[in-house]
């Protein structure tokens, strides 16, 4: 008679494989994610099936937490223009409290991350339109939430291939300079 599963343990290494892996990146082997979690590998295949499913439930549960945090901070508030939530959420995205989700899904974005995330490169675009296009039908201007998402996209990737924070965050308040006096 096999062991019985015990949800609670597999929530708990799922919990902190994630934790691991959005402080570290993910590994590329079994063994660091046993020893962050205090088991073995072949619990975690017991408990995941693979390597790639447990990396498959990281990356799910790591988008997860990044969807809450980020769909929050760019969500419109009652008690703020939208140029300001957008800033804000722009210091939070390209500063420390983004800096774990962006190392951990910059490798889905090319092809090379499609085997474990089918699909991953439309989501991530997609995921932030509506919040987006609410925010921005408060200027007036909902259609922009598209051109806001590309912005914002494509500041992150400069930022992540050269570091220069000063010259994203200098770009990104120019940006919201334009769409300001929409």
């Amino acid at each position: 008679m096999g062991r019985q599963r015990q949800p609670q343990i597999r929530q708990r290494l799922l919990d902190a494989c994630t934790d691991y892996s959005l402080e570290n990146g993910l590994p590329d082997k079994l063994e660091s994610l046993a020893a962050a979690t205090g088991t073995s590998s072949r619990m975690l295949i017991y408990h995941f099936g693979t390597r790639d499913g447990l990396l498959r439930e990281i990356l799910g549960q790591a988008r997860q937490r990044q969807l809450q945090t980020f769909t929050a901070l760019i969500s419109l508030r009652p008690d703020e223009p939208y140029p300001a939530t957008l800033a804000r959420a722009w210091s939070a995205v390209s500063g420390p409290e983004g800096a774990p989700y962006l190392r951990m899904f910059n490798r889905l974005h090319d092809t090379a991350g499609e085997p474990l995330w089918p699909g991953f490169r439309r989501a991530a675009t997609t995921d932030w339109l509506a919040p987006l296009e609410t925010g921005m039908r408060s200027l007036g201007r909902p259609e922009l939430a598209t051109v806001v998402l590309a912005v914002i996209r494509g500041l992150l990737m400069d930022l992540d291939a050269t570091g220069d924070t000063a010259r994203t965050r200098r770009a990104f308040h120019d940006f919201l300079g334009t769409i300001d006096g929409t």
